[in-house]
């Protein structure tokens, strides 16, 4: 397949490379086709191993007491890994295991990397299942080791081979090529950049050769993130040109992915890079405005939303990045619920509307409704698309804390309003004492709704802006 690969398999506490640990290791090293080194360890973690994972793979905290920490087994495994290509299935995952623990050690892990689930996908695009017990069940693969690291490397090879006799050695090689050249696709005068990056959450820049940004994004991931962008099998029309324009890399870490999606969207609307799309600034922002009176024409008016005052958002529905998108959702309200398009707003005030002609609407043009049951539909009708009031009395910070980096980061916010992101006494001062005028903003609104309910149920994670002390872990 490669001239030269160390098939690799890790077990570990849990998921997270930045917090859990290796508890195994399994490696075996291919030459020219043939296997001339095999290695396996259990690890100790220096950490409890959840039941829930000790079940799974068989691994218990007490087989791994007196095995050696991973500092102890890394100059074997780097010895292994010199000069061939690292392969594992999910490789990501074992990849990112196992530059968090060698970088605890002060060592840079740098080797190319193979994807098998990828490699997988690739030689068999007409399944859908791609794991290994996908692949076991579809090869007639058996193991009697499953989900111990030695029993998952040979069970690679084994698909390996059966790939290799079922295709022809000239199409598996060809692939694996393929996908190696698109994960290591990276232009020379970034590779440092990319080396520097944490693959921790936050928000990455790209920049041309001008002072202002291609394009803005945010992960959780932010190094594999970045990488994804010149991966040559994802490179097409404008994604090609962004890895081609591309000179420079700036990233901002965050403490949680709310801050990193509250980041994103303010850098795209005041940065405006051209290769963002959805987050653009809209002038025309708008939202429907439901009268008070049941006999005020027209019933609802299109308010522009960065006019939108606190005490308003109860009597306001739907948030539309233009007239026109507003003007068409109501018309299809008024067709769905038989609403009358002329008490509306939406047809020429004039005698009975043409929907009552056609049997759509039930008369509140021409006094066959009364006024109050026809806003009784309205509001019926409209019910989902209330925007929330405020649910606080004042100002509210809401709280995250990264434990691998310590970082911790309060977003305070008011009206709906993100007014900063502050990481100390000091910062939250001068935010507190800014009284500029507030501008609703949909995006910041919608991200909001979804993260309330999260920080409600977390300790300590929403704060009243009444006391001091506020960023303390």
């Amino acid at each position: 397949m490669l001239p030269s690969y160390l098939m690799l398999d890790l077990e570990t506490t849990g998921g997270n490379p930045v917090v859990d640990r290796i508890t195994e290791i399994a490696a075996v090293r291919i030459e020219a086709g043939r296997e001339v080194a095999r290695w396996s360890s259990l690890v100790n973690p220096g950490t409890r191993i959840p039941a829930l994972i000790s079940s799974l793979t068989g691994i218990s905290d007490a087989m791994v007491a007196d095995a050696p920490r991973f500092e102890q087994v890394a100059s074997k495994l780097l010895a292994l890994l010199d000069g061939a290509v690292l392969v594992a299935h999910n490789a990501r995952f074992d990849h990112g295991f196992l530059k968090n623990e060698f970088g605890r050690i002060d060592i840079a892990l740098r080797s190319k990397l193979l994807c098998t689930v990828r490699l997988s996908r690739k030689l068999y695009p007409q399944h859908r299942g791609h794991g290994l017990d996908a692949i076991m069940l579809r090869h007639g693969l058996q193991t009697q080791a499953r989900h111990r690291a030695m029993g998952d490397v040979d069970l690679v090879l084994a698909w390996l081979r059966s790939a290799s006799s079922e295709l022809g050695p000239d199409k598996l090689a060809q692939a694996a090529q393929e996908l190696l050249g698109a994960s290591n696709s990276l232009p020379p005068h970034l590779e440092s950049a990319i080396a520097g990056i944490p693959d921790s959450v936050g928000v990455y820049l790209f920049y041309g050769d001008g002072p202002q940004p291609l394009y803005v994004g945010k992960s959780v991931h932010l190094r594999g993130r970045v990488l994804s962008h010149f991966q040559s099998d994802h490179k097409a029309g404008r994604g090609m040109r962004l890895a081609q324009e591309t000179r420079r890399i700036e990233t901002r870490p965050t403490a949680g992915e709310f801050g990193a999606l509250l980041l994103e969207a303010r850098l795209v609307k005041t940065l405006q890079p051209v290769y963002n799309r959805l987050l653009r600034r809209e002038a025309s922002l708008c939202t429907w405005r439901l009268a008070d009176a049941p006999a005020a024409r027209p019933l609802l008016s299109l308010v522009q939303a960065n006019t939108l005052k606190a005490q308003e958002m109860a009597s306001l529905y739907g948030v539309y990045r233009s007239r026109r998108q507003a003007l068409l959702a109501l018309r299809a309200l008024a067709d769905e619920h038989a609403l009358c398009p002329m008490v509306l707003g939406i047809e020429p005030s004039s005698g009975r509307c043409f929907a009552h002609q056609l049997g759509r609407c039930r008369g509140a043009c021409c006094a066959e409704e009364s006024a109050g049951r026809h806003r009784l539909r309205v509001l019926q009708a409209l019910a989902a698309q209330r925007l929330q009031a405020w649910p606080f009395a004042g100002r509210v910070g809401l709280r995250e804390h990264d434990a691998a980096s310590g970082r911790s980061e309060l977003h305070v916010f008011d009206q709906w309003c993100h007014l900063a992101t502050v990481s100390d006494e000091a910062e939250l001062d001068e935010a507190l004492a800014d009284r500029q005028p507030l501008a609703f903003d949909l995006d910041t609104y919608r991200l909001l709704c979804k993260q309330l309910p999260k920080s409600t149920s977390t300790r300590g994670a929403l704060l009243h802006l009444g006391g001091a002390r506020l960023l303390e872990r």
